[in-house]
Order: structure tokens, then sequence, then C-alpha cells
């Protein structure tokens, strides 16, 4: 039996950072505005796992799970990593042009798997499932 759900320091901190980094993030660029304000809170990595839209964030206070809504249901085919599909769906969400869900999808369909968010080393890392990867930088910001 799986425990039951309770809130804990972790996940206070966690939504609370992630409330304030979307009451202050700019439809451009939001991204390392959301990055900035949850390294200031303790967290030193996200994880994600496509096509399931789980979430791990490691943080200061503990590790914390996020499941969000899986993209597909059954057996799928896995689609092949395509590094300029996964540039122009980073582009098009970095121009303020695609929701977060979208931008997943849009991950998705460019055969991304997993990626990884260093908030330390502001860095992403996006992997296929044959060991393709594609690093990107992203920009130190001021948060207020």
């Amino acid at each position: 039996m799986l425990p039951s759900r309770q809130m804990s320091k972790a996940i206070d901190n966690l939504q609370d950072a992630q409330q304030r980094a979307m009451a202050g993030r700019p439809k451009v660029g939001g991204f390392p505005y959301l990055a900035e304000t949850l390294r200031r809170a303790g967290v030193t990595r996200n994880l994600w796992f496509l096509p399931a839209c789980q979430s791990l964030y490691l943080t200061k206070d503990g590790p914390v799970a996020a499941q969000g809504t899986p993209l597909v249901s059954g057996t799928v085919d896995v689609p092949p990593f395509n590094r300029d599909a996964l540039i122009a769906a980073l582009r098009t969400d970095q121009a303020g042009n695609s929701s977060f869900q979208e931008f997943l999808a849009a991950s998705w369909r460019a055969g991304v798997v997993r990626y990884d968010v260093d908030f330390a080393a502001r860095k992403v890392t996006y992997y296929g499932c044959s060991g393709e990867e594609y690093i990107e930088d992203y920009p130190a910001v001021d948060v207020d």
C-alpha cells in the first residue's frame, strides 16, 4: 500500500517557490526566472521523465516527486530523437509562444524521454532513449 500524501517542509517550500515564480515570471524568457526562484529556495535539480510527466525535485529539505498529466496512455512508439525539433520547441517556449504542457508535448515528439535541470550550473540536459543528448545553458537573472 502506498503511503498517504502528506505535506512536508520540502513540499511546502517547493510549492511556495513555484507560486512566487509564477506570479513574477515574465511571458518571454520565463524559465530562467522560474529556475532562479527555485534555486534560491534550495532546489538543486529537477528531473523530468516523459511521456509520464513525472518530475523529481531534489531540494535542501528532501526530494519531492510530482506527477503531472501523462502525454500518452497505453503502449506507444518512442519518437526518434530530433535535435532540430527540440531546439525549435525550446525557442518557441522561450519566446513565450507555448504553454508548459505544449512544450512538454513538443519535446516528447522530438524524442526527448527525460531531461535534467541543474540549477547550480544553470543548464538543462535533454536525453533521447538511445543515449542522445542536447545541453543548453540558460542565463542568470535577478528575481525580486
